[in-house]
């Protein structure tokens, strides 16, 4: 059965196409499918491959190959800039934020006031066309990966906490993926209420903690 599924991956993967830079897709060459076999042979001998895992070479596959080190500030600070400006609108209200970091990541964060009601995992509908733009400039900048994380409040119990976080997160990989946004480049986490950026003991410190926040990091090539 195991071998059956490799060879059903290898198949789905080898059917596709790879993106640029710029995530247009394009067909992948010789050397990307022959980096995607061994890495999904790999799997049959116990290195098990999932977007929740991202194996380096379906990843490499898919992306087309990482970045050069020396281009690795100018891509990041040109991909902060198209979400500043497709984002503005949001930020000015304060339903998200965005912040390049030193390491040349970018954490984007999104408020469960705007994104999700109240103990659900649903994205809003009004919060759709968000989501859209961020898939649109994440599909331009095809070299990145995007970690999704889901945070909670204290309120409630840990394990309920736990839970949500990581159905929220599922949510926003999916609409992700329902955009075109590369599996592989997608790993989706719950951190429940591990991690407050506030006071639980105010309802403004518990709306600011219940939040899911994107860290857009490069591939670089080695």
């Amino acid at each position: 059965m195991k071998k059956i599924l490799i060879v059903s991956l290898m198949a789905s993967f080898l059917a596709g196409c790879a993106t640029d830079e710029f995530g247009n897709s394009r067909s992948m060459t010789n050397t990307e499918k022959g980096a995607i076999i061994g890495v999904l042979g790999g799997a049959a001998a116990g290195a098990a491959i999932d977007h929740n895992k991202r194996g380096r070479g379906a990843l490499i596959g898919a992306i087309g190959g990482g970045l050069a080190g020396g281009a690795v500030g100018a891509y990041m600070d040109s991909q902060a800039k198209d979400l500043q400006k497709q984002l503005a609108p949001e930020v000015a209200r304060g339903a998200i934020s965005i912040d390049k970091r030193a390491d040349n990541s970018i954490k984007v964060v999104m408020t469960a006031a705007t994104a999700f009601d109240s103990n659900s995992a649903v994205v809003k509908t009004g919060f759709h066309p968000t989501l859209n733009k961020i898939a649109d400039v994440v599909n331009k900048y095809g070299k990145t990966t995007i970690t999704i994380e889901g945070h909670t409040d204290s309120q409630g119990s840990d394990q309920v906490n736990q839970t949500l976080s990581e159905r929220r997160a599922v949510a926003v990989d999916e609409y992700l993926q329902a955009n075109k946004v590369a599996p592989q480049r997608l790993t989706a986490l719950g951190r429940g209420e591990k991690m407050p950026v506030a006071d639980n003991g105010s309802e403004a410190g518990r709306a600011r903690n219940r939040r899911v926040e994107l860290l857009l990091e490069p591939v670089v090539g080695k």
